[in-house]
C-alpha cells in the first residue's frame, strides 16, 4: 500500500513523541530531522520536504507547546495540520456545470491509467445520479479504443468512437451532437497520452481544450514513479493550466511521494485516488482523511463509507429479523462474509484502522481461509447449512472429503461461525449501534486482532 513505509516511520516518530512529558529545542531538532528523512526516503520533492519541516519546526518550537502539559500530543497535531495542509487542507468537488452537459477531459502521459480512470469515473458518477457519456479520443495507442469499449459495456455505459478518423476535435463535436441527443449529462474524454512530453501532444490537447471548453481538465498521474510524477504534473499544468490531478495505483508499493509533492508543487488539488482494479476503486481524496492514514491514525470514517456500500440496508434488516429469530444460517454466514469480502482486503481494511501493517502473506493467508470456509459450507447439505447442530463426527468427515479440507478445518469453520452469530446477536439486540461499534473498533482492536482473524 501507498505509504506504508512513510506511515511506519511517523507512527515511530509519534509514538516517541507521545510519551515526552516536556520537549526541548534539541528534541524538536532531532524530531525534524527524522521527519525530513521519512519524506526524503518516500521520495518527496526537496523543496517541499523543506518547506514541511520548517513549518513543523517553527510551530513545535512555540511557547505555547513547550510549556504545554502534553507537549507530545500538541507536536503530533501540529505534524497532522501541516501534512492535511500538504496534501490539500480539504476536500475538492468536481466543477459540475450548472447547465449541462459537463465536461471532462482526462489527460496524462501512456500507462498512467488514463483509460481505467475513465470508466471509474463515470461509474461513480452514474451512482451519483449522472448520466455519463465516455469519448474515445485516444486514437494513437493500439486497443485504446477497444479497451473504453469493454469498460462501456461492462458499465453498460454508452461509449462514442469513431475508427474511421484520427481528428479528435471531429470526434469530440461529434460525441457532443450524441450526447445532446442522448441527454447525457457529463460527457468525459479519454485523451492520448505518449511515452513523455511532447510538443505535438501538447498541441492536441491545447486545441482540444480550446474546442471543447472543458469544465475540468484532470491530469492522471501514476503515483509509482515517484518524482517523475511531480516532474510531468509541473509540465501539464504549464501548458494546460489543469484543474485538478487523480492519482492512480495509490494501492501499489510505492513510496507515495508523488501525492505529497504534486500539490505543493503545481498548487493544483488531488480531486480522486485509484486505490484498486476494480470499477469501484475510486475515492475522493481527502486530505484529512490520507493525513490520518500516514500518521497511523486511522480512517475509520473511510471503513464506515465502505461498510455502507457493502451492505444492503434491505438485506441488513432481513438478517435482523432471522438473528433475533436464531434464523441465522450457514448461507447467512457466507452471505456476510462475501459482503465483507466487498469492502476491499483485509490489509487495506487494518490500514484504514491504523492497525499497523499487514504482510502479503497474511493477506494472502486470510483470502485462503475464506475460500475454504466457502468450500465448507458449499460441502454441506441444506439440512446442514439450516442446523449446524446435527454435524456429527461422520457428518464432519464427509464434508472435509468433499471440500479438499481436514475435519479440524471443518470444526474451525463451525467454531467461528457459532462466535458470528452470538456476536451478531448482541450486536443487533441494540439495533442502530453497528456504526457506533466501528466507530470503536479502532480504539478497541489490536493489529494482531485482524492479522489473525479467521474466516
Amino acid at each position: 500500500m501507498a505509504f506504508e513505509g512513510l506511515s511506519e516511520k511517523f507512527q515511530g516518530i509519534i509514538n516517541n513523541l507521545k510519551g515526552k512529558s516536556r520537549i526541548t529545542e534539541n528534541d524538536v531538532k532531532e524530531i525534524t530531522r527524522e521527519v525530513k528523512l521519512a519524506l526524503l526516503e518516500a521520495d518527496v520533492n526537496y523543496k517541499v520536504v523543506k518547506d514541511f519541516t520548517n513549518k513543523i519546526s517553527e510551530k513545535a518550537l512555540g511557547q505555547d507547546v513547550l510549556k504545554s502539559l502534553t507537549p507530545g500530543q500538541q507536536v503530533v497535531k501540529i505534524v497532522h495540520e501541516e501534512l492535511t495542509n500538504l496534501l490539500g487542507s480539504k476536500e475538492e468537488k468536481l466543477n459540475l456545470s450548472p447547465n449541462p452537459p459537463t465536461i471532462i477531459m482526462l489527460v496524462g502521459l501512456q500507462g498512467s491509467g488514463k483509460t481505467t480512470m475513465a470508466g471509474k469515473l463515470s461509474n461513480m458518477l452514474r451512482k451519483q445520479g449522472k448520466n455519463p457519456i465516455l469519448v474515445a479520443c485516444d486514437v494513437y495507442r493500439p486497443a485504446a479504443i477497444d479497451q473504453l469499449e469493454v469498460l462501456g459495456k461492462q458499465l453498460n455505459i454508452p461509449v462514442y468512437a469513431n475508427r474511421e478518423t484520427k481528428d479528435v476535435l471531429q470526434i469530440t463535436r461529434e460525441a457532443m451532437k450524441v450526447a445532446n441527443s442522448k441527454l447525457n449529462d457529463v460527457i468525459i474524454i479519454d485523451t492520448a497520452g505518449r511515452l513523455h512530453i511532447d510538443e505535438t501532444l501538447m498541441t492536441e490537447l491545447k486545441n482540444l481544450k480550446e474546442f471543447a471548453k472543458p469544465n475540468e481538465i484532470l491530469l492522471v498521474v501514476d503515483s509509482m514513479t515517484g518524482q517523475d510524477a511531480v516532474n510531468v504534473a509541473q509540465s501539464f499544468n504549464e501548458q494546460l493550466e489543469i484543474d485538478g490531478v487523480v492519482l492512480t495505483k495509490l494501492d501499489g508499493d510505492t513510496r507515495g511521494g508523488a501525492a505529497l509533492s504534486v500539490k505543493a508543487i503545481t498548487g493544483k488539488p488531488i480531486k480522486f485516488a485509484g486505490v484498486g482494479e476494480k470499477m469501484n476503486d475510486i475515492e475522493a481524496f481527502s486530505p484529512d482523511k490520507m493525513a490520518r492514514r500516514i500518521l497511523g491514525m486511522g480512517d475509520v470514517l473511510s471503513l464506515i463509507e465502505d461498510v455502507e456500500k457493502a451492505f444492503d440496508e434491505k438485506e441488513a434488516e432481513k438478517l435482523e429479523k432471522k438473528i433475533r429469530k436464531a434464523d441465522f444460517t450457514m448461507d447467512d454466514y457466507l452471505s456476510q462474509l462475501k459482503q465483507v469480502r466487498k469492502m476491499g482486503s483485509m490489509k487495506s481494511i487494518i490500514n484504514k484502522l491504523g492497525l499497523g501493517t499487514m504482510t502479503e502473506e497474511q493477506e494472502e493467508k486470510a483470502q485462503q481461509e475464506f475460500k475454504r470456509t466457502e468450500a465448507i459450507i458449499q460441502s454441506m447439505t441444506m439440512a446442514e447449512r439450516n442446523d449446524p447442530s446435527i454435524l456429527n463426527a461422520k457428518r464432519r468427515i464427509r464434508i472435509a472429503n468433499g471440500s479438499g479440507t481436514t475435519v479440524q478445518q471443518v470444526n474451525m469453520c463451525v467454531k467461528q461461525f457459532d462466535m458470528t452469530k452470538n456476536t451478531m446477536k448482541q450486536v443487533m439486540s441494540n439495533k442502530g449501534n453497528l456504526m457506533k461499534m466501528a466507530g470503536k473498533m479502532g480504539k478497541n482492536l489490536t493489529p494482531d486482532d485482524l492479522k489473525n482473524f479467521k474466516f
